[in-house]
């Protein structure tokens, strides 16, 4: 096989670095390897470019002069890699017979002499995280890389990989390869905790504002970007409650006293109620919750019919319900409100501007309440100017969530437990304003019985695949929404 592919590393640490070159000079596709960073002791590579970041355009603008292969395969990281048996023509023969710009693989996770297989997941039109899990190495095709790199007209710091796979992804597809290709020596990673709320850390927010830019360019570019027109709403006046808070539940008897009452000490000017969706608990939930129905007649406690409900379902059981107010307002079993004064906060917002559905802000805690890291998730990456279209680019619009009932009857809400409420947010944002919150206004607890506490790979992925999903369902009708427009 002739010698189709220059491989490009970054650099880091220098014997790591060196492992990996030595090993890729081995493979008879590989007829060249150039590092690229700032460190000034090199492994031998046959070409160093100096940058002072990897992820940055200048970084992939400066290798174009030296493409002179049909393929690049680009390592996302100096991590050792160990190629699998006839990895490089596996990926160029998946690569020609697809004609996939990009393509990508499956791996394994090299810990203690013992593999472990790490899977990924197909991408999909709607797969905007800047965080999308491709692996280690990206394979792609030089043509299509060029013709990616030459639109790219702002020069990110950091967001200049990201930039590159939405680009290769307007003109090309990304294949996902579902076979182990390659090894990976497994390092420390940051928590899963700490992962999942890094967008909202505020000592990443210059990162944050480059990969929001180049995922609004790209929205703009695919037919996709909403302009900030959303209507506000008249309210309705027929509603016996002006609002109502939503606690679907299943055996929570450890937590669903304390979420009880932080709703019936609420201190309001309007009149509420609380409905609470019992989903067939059998672990003294029930009983917990009959005794606060039976006490104070705010207290609604359905248990459906249905024994095929998510977290989603039992919303849609709740928003239906005759009794429900005009305001619908998220509390999750495990949590409570911050204050007394949270739904008045929450339906004052409301009125203010009209919107069709608010967000607050919450506090992640201990079981027992204590502040635990990253503490305020604000969420203060929207904007009325591109919240939006900035939504389709994270992965959750925080809480606590409140809808406009009506809004909620008509949309319906994802019979799942996972993504329900993400799915909701972004199609009440395409028509709708939504309102912010800035301040505290919930504990959100983290313990064991937590039902995203600990997920394995197979899990984190099967809920990733469904919110992309989500997401391509949103970025299809946001294009059929402005190609309609355009028409009229």
């Amino acid at each position: 096989m002739s010698k189709k592919i220059t491989v490009i590393i970054p650099k880091g640490n220098p014997q790591t670095n060196k492992i990996t070159v030595d090993r890729l000079k081995k493979e008879p596709s590989v007829r060249k390897i150039i590092l690229i960073g700032n460190n000034s002791e090199q492994p031998t590579a046959d070409l160093t470019i100096q940058t002072n970041n990897f992820q940055s355009t200048d970084a992939l603008k400066k290798t174009i002069q030296f493409l002179d292969t049909e393929f690049i395969a680009l390592l996302l990281s100096d991590k050792v890699i160990l190629p699998g048996q006839f990895m490089f023509e596996r990926f160029i023969q998946i690569s020609e017979n697809t004609n996939a710009g990009l393509v990508y693989s499956d791996y394994y996770e090299s810990e203690n002499s013992s593999l472990h297989p790490h899977q990924v997941i197909d991408y999909q039109e709607g797969s905007l995280r800047d965080d999308f899990d491709f692996g280690e190495i990206l394979f792609i095709r030089t043509d299509v890389f060029k013709l990616a790199v030459g639109k790219m007209k702002t020069d990110y710091k950091f967001a200049g990989l990201y930039d590159l796979r939405l680009k290769i992804s307007q003109s090309a597809s990304l294949f996902h390869i579902p076979e182990y290709l390659y090894t990976v020596e497994k390092k420390e990673t940051v928590g899963t905790e700490d992962k999942h709320f890094s967008y909202v850390d505020p000592k990443n927010r210059q990162v944050q504002l480059e990969m929001e830019a180049a995922c609004t360019e790209h929205l703009k570019a695919i037919g996709a970007f909403l302009k900030p027109e959303q209507k506000q709403i008249e309210f309705e006046d027929k509603f016996e409650f002006e609002a109502s808070v939503i606690i679907p539940v299943r055996n929570r008897v450890k937590t669903i006293g304390d979420a009880i009452n932080s709703v019936l000490s609420q201190k309001t000017n309007f009149n509420f109620n609380l409905i609470i969706v019992d989903n067939h608990s059998a672990d003294g939930t029930t009983e917990v919750i009959s005794k606060y129905a039976t006490k104070d007649s705010r207290v609604i406690h359905i248990i459906p019919e249905r024994k095929d409900l998510g977290i989603g379902g039992c919303w849609n059981e709740a928003v239906h319900h005759p009794k429900c107010g005009k305001f619908a307002c998220q509390l999750d079993s495990d949590d409570i409100y911050k204050d007394e004064n949270t739904l008045q906060t929450i339906v004052d917002t409301f009125h203010k501007e009209k919107f069709a559905m608010v967000i607050g802000s919450y506090q992640i805690t201990d079981f027992n309440l204590n502040e635990l890291p990253p503490g305020l998730i604000d969420h203060r990456e929207w904007t009325d100017e591109n919240g939006a279209n900035n939504a389709l680019r994270i992965n959750g619009l925080g809480a606590p969530r409140a809808f406009y009932t009506p809004i909620l009857r008509e949309i319906k809400i994802p019979n799942v437990s996972y993504g329900e409420d993400y799915a909701v947010g972004l199609a009440i944002s395409r028509e709708y304003k939504i309102g912010r919150i800035y301040h505290s206004l919930y504990l959100c607890r983290r313990w064991e019985g937590n039902t995203d506490a600990k997920l394995d790979l197979p899990r984190i992925n099967i809920n990733n695949f469904y919110k992309d999903r989500i997401r391509t369902i949103e970025l299809l009708a946001r294009k059929k929404k402005n190609s309609s427009e355009i028409k009229i």
